[in-house]
C-alpha cells in the first residue's frame, strides 16, 4: 500500500467538505466503517482536518494509576500532548467508556498552543464547558468530570487504535464537523478530497435548485440535461 502525504490543496478542500459527503465517497470505494460513533463536537460550529496521531487506554488497576504517576515526564498521555505533531489531529481510544475524562482543559489547551488540529475521544473531557471555549475542535461523548487515572491505564502511543468502532491507523486523515468524525485512510485521502470537493459544489447546486421548487427525479442524481448545466453554474461556486 502506497501512502501519499495530504497535499496543502486538498487539505484546504476537506475543510470545505461535510463528513456525510466523504462518508458516501468511501462507501463508493468499499468502505462502511469511517464514521466515528457517539462522538459529538463540543462546539458545533467545528472544523477539524488533520493527520491522526493516536494514544490508546486500557482499563485502569489501583497499584498502577495514582496521582503519583504524573510527578514524572514519562507517563504516556502527558508525553502524547507533547509530542503530537502540528497540524495532527489527536485520537483518543477509550474504550467508548466515558465514565473517566481522557483529557482536560489543560492538556488540551497545551495542544492547541503547540498548532495541534482537533481531539478525539470516544470517552469523555473533564472541564468540557472551558474546552468547548478555547476554539481547537474537540470531540467525546460526553462530559466527565472524574481523573482518567480512575477508569484509564494510558499505554500505546501513535499504533493503530480503535475509536468509536472505527479502526484509526497512525497518519490517516482525520476530518470533523459539526455532525461529527470521519476517518479517510491516508493512502486515499488525496483523491477522495479531489472528488468529495467536487461533490459538495454539485450538492450546493442542488440545494439551490431544490429551493428554487425543482423536483429531485433527473437532479439528484443528475441526468444529462442536469449534468450539462451544473457545468454551466459550476464556475460561478466559491
Amino acid at each position: 500500500m502506497t501512502s501519499t502525504a495530504l497535499t496543502p490543496e486538498n487539505r484546504e478542500k476537506l475543510k470545505r467538505v461535510s463528513t456525510a459527503t466523504l462518508t458516501t465517497a468511501l462507501f463508493k470505494r468499499g468502505f462502511r466503517n469511517v464514521f466515528i460513533q457517539d462522538v459529538r463536537p463540543l462546539d458545533p460550529k467545528a472544523r477539524m482536518v488533520g493527520e491522526a496521531y493516536t494514544l490508546r487506554y486500557i482499563p485502569a488497576r489501583e497499584d498502577l494509576d495514582h496521582l503519583g504517576v504524573f510527578a514524572g515526564t514519562e507517563h504516556p498521555q502527558r508525553v502524547a500532548v507533547e509530542a503530537c505533531p502540528p497540524g495532527h489531529v489527536m485520537v483518543i481510544d477509550s474504550r467508548k467508556d466515558p465514565r473517566a475524562a481522557s483529557a482536560g482543559c489543560i492538556l488540551v489547551t497545551r495542544l492547541m498552543q503547540r498548532g495541534v488540529a482537533g481531539i478525539v475521544t470516544d470517552g469523555g473531557f473533564r472541564d468540557s464547558p472551558d474546552i468547548a471555549a478555547l476554539g481547537i475542535p474537540a470531540y467525546h461523548n460526553r462530559p466527565s468530570a472524574p481523573t482518567n487515572l480512575i477508569q484509564h491505564h494510558a499505554l500505546d502511543l501513535n499504533a493503530p487504535i480503535g475509536c468509536g468502532d472505527v479502526p484509526v491507523y497512525p497518519g490517516d486523515i482525520i476530518v470533523g464537523d459539526g455532525e461529527g468524525v470521519c476517518v479517510i485512510p491516508a493512502h486515499l485521502a488525496n483523491e477522495v478530497a479531489a472528488e468529495a470537493y467536487e461533490q459538495t459544489a454539485y450538492e450546493d447546486f442542488v440545494e439551490e435548485k431544490v429551493c428554487e421548487g425543482r423536483g429531485i427525479f433527473g437532479l439528484y442524481p443528475a441526468n444529462d440535461e442536469t449534468k450539462a448545466e451544473f457545468a454551466r453554474w459550476r464556475p460561478g461556486w466559491k
